[in-house]
């Protein structure tokens, strides 16, 4: 483990990551982690809280930089070992990579651009009757130290160095991240280079901890402890939903930002599949078999009309799955947990298998597969719109617009909606709009939701089980409010103001001047 600039064994017990390709352990073995290793990084963070908020924004989007610079430099060492872990193949992990560096430029420019902080001034009216008006100015600041958990699908992008850690620490927040046990030795090669930058920057040590352990224990331990202040998790909806019970249950809670569970449902419309079903079919499974499906943005559920274009899409769809091969999952947790979902929809009478391909139990292989089920019998049985976490999917099949309205209705918070939609499938379209744009927090057109674009207008969230707060992203540079909260300053003196809020702007900050912007 990583505790500011120490390396620590841990005393309480030996964890080894495990090669999901061949089910063998993976040298060298970890210690895990205890409640004094967990107090101790916390107390370090909380140490540094104060000093790293008010770092400069020259120096931590120059520390975001040098974490990016530090992961390219790690070359094949961390490719390799990434890929040992996970069974992923060296495109993937060479991709994520890419994306991981990407996020942490993302939040480089968006530190230096300053439009975070929110500055806003509103100048005094002493005259104004019946009463004056002080000089008031607002600024955000850093929540504090945050606590991050790294998610079993994105071993670099949604792990150690992030999109919440990259975030959290754009904002100014130190963070202590819980590595994912699945991940042990990419998790240090990362937190090395986030502790090298740590040093090479300038900043107290208390900036970055990781920390391992077994179970659940040190991650309770860790929200739980009064000195973290918010949670970023990437997980499964018991896992999120046990953070937000245990941070609404300490004496000071605390937010939990929690990505956990989404179907994320594709709407196929006459026209659209009258024009393209194959096409569209062909898309579809490559977006379902991506990654062995293990991407919270996979489609499992794809909603449409009855009638011929449905059908040419069902064939196209089931002679499409039939080509694709079993692919290596990222555990053997994962992949159980898959074959248990399969065979649970399997057992229901109302629903009918389209497509599977067979695969060996005994490898931690998923397979891809498609069922079908009428829009009645999944409007009766609620769990049917519950994850499978894996390449399969499931065809609701409508009778007409009113059900599928009803479908639409019915279903849960949703990261994504895709839509497929051509000519005069923009009425029907335009109808449901409404009800998806209370549902979901990124609206598809013609196209498919696996991959999220990192950038300034990505919304990577939604309403409950999707996400704990509908009203956040955790990818794009919207994630940074996540950690940030508003301070006014009333009738302040000047040599008591912070530099954002001066007259004089010394940041060269944009900021709202008595409701007008004014650029620096």
């Amino acid at each position: 483990m990583l505790i500011g600039q120490s390396e620590v064994r841990g005393t309480e017990g030996v964890i080894r990551a495990l090669n999901p390709a061949t089910l063998k352990e993976i040298e060298p073995d970890f210690g895990a982690g205890s409640a004094a290793d967990v107090h101790r990084a916390c107390v370090l963070a909380e140490e540094a809280f104060d000093s790293y908020r008010e770092s400069s924004l020259t120096t931590r989007a120059r520390f975001l930089r040098t974490i990016g610079q530090g992961i390219l430099d790690l070359g094949d060492t961390l490719v390799e070992r990434t890929c040992a872990e996970t069974g992923l193949l060296r495109s993937r992990v060479e991709g994520e990579r890419n994306r991981t560096v990407g996020q942490l430029e993302l939040f480089a420019s968006v530190v230096s651009d300053g439009r975070w902080i929110g500055a806003t001034l509103d100048s005094p009216q002493p005259d104004r009757k019946p009463q004056p008006r002080p000089d008031l100015r607002s600024r955000k600041i850093a929540l504090g130290p945050i606590a991050v958990f790294g998610a079993s699908n994105f071993p670099l992008a949604f792990s150690v160095a992030g999109g919440d850690t990259a975030s959290a620490l754009a904002a100014g927040c130190p963070v202590v991240v819980k590595a994912h046990s699945s991940h042990l030795g990419t998790s240090e090669l990362v937190g090395r280079v986030i502790q090298h930058s740590v040093a090479a920057c300038g900043l107290h040590p208390g900036v970055f901890s990781l920390l391992l352990g077994i179970g659940n224990t040190i991650g309770e331990l860790l929200v739980k402890h009064p000195a973290i202040r918010g949670v970023g998790f990437t997980g499964s909806r018991n896992g999120g939903t046990s953070l937000m019970r245990i941070a609404a249950e300490r004496p000071v809670p605390i937010p939990v930002y929690a990505e956990m569970s989404s179907i994320n449902p594709i709407l196929l419309f006459p026209q659209a599949l009258k024009k393209n079903a194959h096409v569209i079919a062909k898309g579809f499974v490559d977006s379902i078999t991506l990654g062995v499906g293990q991407f919270c943005t996979n489609p499992g559920v794809v909603v449409g009309l009855m009638g011929e274009g449905l059908e040419e899409f069902k064939r196209a769809a089931a002679s499409e799955i039939a080509t694709r091969i079993p692919a290596t999952m990222l555990s053997p947790a994962i992949q159980s947990a898959y074959r248990q979902g399969i065979e649970r929809l399997k057992s229901c009478r109302s629903v009918a298998t389209l497509a599977e391909v067979s695969f060996s139990e005994k490898e931690c292989l998923g397979a891809p597969a498609l069922f079908t089920v009428t829009a009645k019998q999944f409007l009766a049985n609620a769990s049917l719109a519950d994850e499978v976490f894996g390449p399969s999917s499931m065809m609701v099949e409508c009778e007409g617009r009113d059900e599928m309205r009803e479908v639409v209705e019915r279903l849960p918070g949703q990261l994504t909606a895709s839509l497929f939609v051509e000519g005069s499938d923009a009425e029907i379209a335009r109808s449901l709009l409404p009800m998806l744009e209370r549902k979901v927090g990124r609206i598809v057109c013609n196209g498919y939701p696996t991959g999220v674009e990192v950038s300034y207008a990505m919304v990577h969230g939604g309403p409950f089980p999707a996400t704990s707060d509908s009203r956040t992203t955790s990818v794009g540079a919207s994630a940074i409010e996540r950690f940030l909260r508003p301070v006014c300053y009333q009738n302040t003196p000047v040599a008591l103001l912070p530099s954002a809020l001066q007259d004089s702007n010394p940041l060269n900050l944009p900021r709202l001047c008595d409701g007008k912007l004014k650029q620096p």
